[in-house]
């Protein structure tokens, strides 16, 4: 793979990356703000929160939906750019979200939860080893989740309504995989903290393609006009007591990908 090209930096620690309404959007965890790429190349605030993790994706509607966290809340800013509770998830310790085609949204932390369009939760699964990114197919029929502590990515069927079923190993890594996303070949790419890279997996674990990076890679997101720019966000890593030693060390960058992405997010 290419080098990869630093498109923001001086941020803290950048997170959660969406393709979004032809611009790329993500998180700064540190700053406490979600932002867009704008026009100009720049990134632009678009909403402020509360302390991190910091996750969000964009309902069907285009709404943003972003995870409270710690008051174990789903949140949605509408049009205007209010933003209100939409969701009561439960104990508090909330992390990452993705909503699918037919805007049914799986949310991961203590539990996974599918959240319905009309703001019904439901428990989905439990267990896992430290649940981090996930990603859907584009036929709507398979969630992968990230297990980080567990190196491994782990696949559920998505019944008509929503519900998981049929939980299994989609592959085993050699590192611990954070934010994740799927390209038209079926391959998954992931990006790894401790390792600073980004990889291309197919199921069963075979590493396609591999992206260095200098710093710790948090989450990964194809994007661009034809979704064929990797986007991938990363940052120095001291952890979460020592958020704000993080500010300045975030970047953002971008390469040439082999495969256009596709599915959620």
């Amino acid at each position: 793979m290419n080098q990869p090209t630093v498109r923001v930096a001086g941020r803290g620690l950048v997170e959660s990356p969406r393709w979004h309404d032809s611009h790329l959007w993500f998180a700064d965890w540190t700053a406490g703000e979600i932002l867009r790429l704008g026009a100009d190349k720049l990134p632009e605030v678009v909403a402020e929160a509360a302390a991190p993790p910091l996750s969000f994706d964009f309902d069907a509607d285009g709404r943003m939906l972003i995870v409270a966290s710690q008051a174990g809340q789903l949140l949605r800013r509408e049009v205007g750019g209010t933003i209100a509770p939409f969701a009561e998830l439960g104990a508090a310790g909330w992390n990452e979200i993705v909503v699918d085609g037919r805007g049914d949204v799986y949310v991961n932390g203590p539990q996974l939860v599918l959240v319905t369009p009309d703001g019904k939760v439901s428990v989905q699964a439990d267990g896992f080893a430290f649940p981090n990114g996930m990603a859907v197919t584009p036929d709507n029929q398979t969630l992968i989740i990230a297990e980080s502590h567990a190196r491994r990515l782990t696949a559920f069927d998505i019944a008509a309504n929503g519900a998981l079923s049929r939980r299994r190993v989609w592959a085993e890594l050699e590192g611990p995989p954070d934010g994740i996303c799927i390209d038209e070949t079926g391959a998954v790419w992931y990006a790894d903290v401790p390792n600073a890279y980004c990889r291309r997996v197919r199921e069963g674990g075979e590493v396609l393609d591999e992206v260095k990076l200098d710093r710790g890679g948090f989450a990964c997101m194809l994007g661009g006009p034809d979704r064929r720019t990797l986007y991938i966000t990363g940052a120095n890593w001291f952890g979460m007591d020592r958020m704000g030693e993080m500010g300045g060390a975030g970047r953002v960058w971008s390469v040439p990908a082999p495969a256009a992405g596709v599915g959620w997010p």
